[in-house]
């Protein structure tokens, strides 16, 4: 078996899939994205496919490494998301190939379904508690919700207290059993995130996200020690290189690598294999679409340490199109009691509607993030 062609997609709302052709019919769909930069990485998987066209794509391992070590500069956010996408799709050929998940080839399930949580506000936290009730009612255990507005290094208590006021009406909502993740995104300094932390201890969070900007995350090391919330990051870490002094810091509880961003399938295993061995739980950051939620499942069935799965449905930037509209089968999602079965089907389990990508391919997206200022006019961080 060979590899023909490579093929990318950019679909709305922000996404870009990737699909690779065999000259024996067998085709496997990845999806290669970083947010706000789609078409950089659409435009390095174009200059990886000449390094994969004409080979085997049952030969995971050896491709990986010739996508990410013969390239002299390596690593980072588009690089490694373009890696990612083909790794999944070349995971996806040799499960249908072969008639089996990718689950079974990377060794069998410890599960068949997984715990999922909830987006529930946007970017600016307001209105979150009826949110978050009418999430409770759908059935979902957990929820994660943005803790901040903008938020200088010093900054005035009442942003404190907005956030407390916000994250204290959805616990009043939900009651004590729901968990609630608070992301701050990496829109908070060190200085307050400290305040923060040890103010939101009371509503017994599941998680506090990204508390600073990871490559801040050793000036945090000796307070992140002092807190008794879990202390989850890793979205923007990218490689098992990224990972390593953040797991063996001790300060990080849950790592959340995105296998659309830190080098698909194959790299963001290893991850899990390496959070295993430091006692760290794996919770797979995705907000993205179908691909890359078959993804993140496929591998949560084989990671003992994986404990909840991030998902898109619904989530405030699928404005013109949501997580199921690329599958011909949406029931393959299945979501019942807060949890989310392993499709069982072959490759990644899922069947993408071709015809439906290339159609909406043609509307496309330029999806950028939002621009934040401070009141003083400087850059705020989103």
């Amino acid at each position: 078996m060979k590899i023909t062609t490579v093929t990318t997609y950019q679909v709305p709302p922000r996404w870009c899939f990737v699909k690779i052709e065999t000259d024996e019919g067998v085709v496997g769909w990845g999806e290669p994205v970083l947010e706000g930069r789609a078409a950089s990485v659409a435009a390095t998987v174009d200059e990886l496919a000449d390094l994969v066209v004409g080979r085997d794509p049952r030969h995971i391992e050896d491709l990986w490494t010739l996508m990410y070590r013969s390239a002299f500069y390596r690593g980072g956010g588009i690089h490694m998301s373009a890696i990612a996408g083909i790794d999944q799709a070349l995971w996806d050929i040799k499960g249908k190939a072969l008639g089996v998940p990718v689950a079974e080839l990377l060794g069998g399930q410890v599960r068949d379904r997984i715990k999922v949580y909830s987006w529930i506000g946007g970017d600016r936290p307001a209105e979150t508690a009826a949110a978050a009730r009418a999430a409770a009612d759908r059935g979902f255990t957990a929820v994660k919700m943005n803790g901040t507005e903008e938020m200088q290094y010093l900054d005035s208590w009442d942003k404190v207290q907005l956030c407390l006021d916000n994250v204290g009406a959805v616990r009043d909502a939900v009651g004590p059993d729901i968990g609630i993740g608070v992301d701050f995104h990496g829109r908070v300094h060190k200085p307050m995130a400290k305040v923060l932390m040890k103010e939101l201890e009371p509503y017994h969070l599941m998680f506090i996200e990204e508390p600073v900007l990871s490559e801040h995350l050793d000036a945090m090391i000796d307070v992140l020690h002092g807190v008794s919330t879990p202390i989850a990051l890793g979205e923007r870490l990218f490689s098992r290189w990224d990972v390593k002094d953040v797991l063996a810091s001790g300060a990080v509880d849950i790592i959340q690598p995105d296998p659309c961003h830190a080098g698909g399938i194959t790299e963001t295993r290893k991850i899990a294999m390496m959070a295993e061995a430091y006692d760290v739980a794996l919770a797979l950051h995705c907000p993205l679409g179908p691909i890359a939620l078959a993804t993140c499942l496929q591998i949560d069935a084989g990671c003992y340490n994986a404990v909840i799965q991030e998902q898109s449905l619904g989530i405030h930037y699928n404005t013109t199109n949501d997580l199921l509209d690329y599958v011909v089968d949406p029931s393959v999602f299945a979501y019942e009691d807060g949890m989310v079965t392993i499709p069982t089907g072959p490759g990644l389990g899922i069947e993408v509607n071709e015809e439906y990508v290339a159609e909406r391919a043609v509307v496309g997206h330029r999806w950028r993030n939002p621009v934040w200022r401070h009141r003083d006019g400087s850059f705020a961080e989103w």
